[in-house]
């Protein structure tokens, strides 16, 4: 497959994923950037996202992390869920910050991946590092793609 094919695959995988991907959508997170094995969220953080210490509960930056990882593991259009993640929080996230998630590809062999991703505000300010780790499923979730175009 070409590197315009497997970006045009990455892409359509998104497009499904995020169509029915309610949680997300419901959570104002919007996808900005899509690769082969790579993905860009944002999320700006609302007042329903504010835990008692006024600033945004973890769980919500976790989704953020969480989304980037499943777009970029999906992007091969192999149905891949994740296997384990964790994440460490270093700096709050305040109401009204727009944050950022940057997963990327770090190793892939037969249906494993590893993957790290970033988490920022929108001054860059690093606000967590998540890794997941994924596990490819039956199924594609594009039945009917064809890469010879």
């Amino acid at each position: 497959m070409s590197d315009k094919q497997a970006q045009q695959l990455a892409e359509a995988c998104a497009k499904q994923m995020y169509s029915g991907d309610r949680a997300s959508q419901d959570m104002g997170i919007t996808l900005v950037e899509v690769k082969p094995g790579s993905a860009v969220m944002q999320m700006t953080v609302t007042d329903t996202m504010i835990n008692g210490h006024d600033i945004c509960h973890g769980g919500f930056i976790f989704a953020l992390a969480d989304t980037a990882f499943a777009f970029a593991c999906n992007s091969y259009n192999h149905n891949t869920v994740a296997s384990g993640c964790s994440i460490d929080f270093v700096a709050p996230a305040k109401l009204g910050d727009q944050l950022t998630a940057t997963a990327r590809e770090c190793f892939h062999r037969g249906r494993s991946g590893l993957y790290d991703a970033d988490v920022v505000n929108q001054h860059g300010e690093q606000l967590a590092f998540f890794r997941g780790r994924s596990r490819q499923i039956k199924g594609q979730l594009l039945d009917d793609w064809s890469d010879s175009d």
